[in-house]
């Protein structure tokens, strides 16, 4: 009995570092993506994005194709962002999953999981990149940094530090925090099943960081050191013993930053 367990243990062992590996190469290479766009707005052009090829910094009307590539360049940035936070619900699945096939039970692969995840955040950023279009268009966003007029920054700071303190705050983060409760009081058979509780628990995510992801407007939303700040942030809230904690606090301080910021605008 001991060989049988200790095989299972060490083929535990091996997938989640295939996992790990598997999930920060495709974190990786959303990164050099986006440090291929930020370098192409350097100047007077941010580049070709899915062949969009968009002029970012003009002041010209936008039409469907920035529209698109907009929706693009939010998907890459989630991908860099999300990715690392959805990590571990991905290894809780795909340690499940490698015991089931160890019992001879059917077994999904956890890229399905992670589709389903990666799903819902690209709803989000076709949004984002909406809501992106529409500010440019209402001349509220620097079409040169993706930076929002200092007063809407000063609205998205006080909103998000507000919402860091709400009952839908605490409750989207609990779950995110607690892979054992999503799967005890969510699992679903087969890879239909698997996709969709990738596709909840995008939806638990999005509920929990919209508004964080809202503040890439604040200090421009190719600002990747900006973006990697928040990105560890998002990460330290769910991972860390104290994460709930350092939720309130960061909104105590998003409060403090947007009323300063809102008062230095008058």
């Amino acid at each position: 009995m001991d060989q049988p367990v200790g095989l299972l243990g060490a083929a535990l062992r091996r997938d989640r570092w295939i996992t790990l590996g598997g999930m920060a190469a495709l974190a990786a290479m959303a990164w050099v993506a986006l440090a291929r766009m930020a370098a192409g707005m350097g100047g007077a052009a941010m580049g070709a994005m899915g062949g969009a090829g968009m002029a970012m910094p003009s002041t010209a009307p936008w039409g469907a194709a920035e529209l698109v590539a907009l929706a693009g360049m939010w998907a890459v940035m989630m991908v860099a962002m999300m990715v690392p936070a959805a990590a571990p619900m991905v290894l809780v699945f795909a340690a499940t999953m490698r015991r089931r096939a160890a019992r001879g039970e059917p077994a999904v692969a956890t890229w399905v999981f992670l589709l389903g995840y990666l799903l819902v955040w690209t709803g989000f950023s076709v949004a984002a990149g909406t809501a992106q279009w529409a500010l440019h268009a209402g001349a509220l966003v620097s079409p040169a940094t993706m930076r929002a007029t200092p007063l809407l920054a000063a609205a998205l700071l006080v909103a998000a530090g507000v919402f860091q303190w709400t009952p839908l705050k605490h409750a989207c983060l609990s779950h995110c925090r607690s892979p054992l409760h999503f799967w005890m009081s969510g699992w679903r058979e087969g890879a239909a099943g698997a996709l969709e509780m990738g596709v909840r628990h995008g939806t638990w995510c999005v509920g929990c960081c919209w508004l964080l992801m809202a503040l890439l407007f604040v200090a421009g939303v190719m600002n990747l050191a900006w973006v990697a700040a928040l990105g560890l942030f998002v990460l330290a809230e769910r991972a860390l013993p104290g994460g709930a904690m350092l939720g309130r606090a960061a909104g105590v301080v998003l409060i403090g930053w947007g009323l300063w910021l809102a008062l230095a605008a008058r």
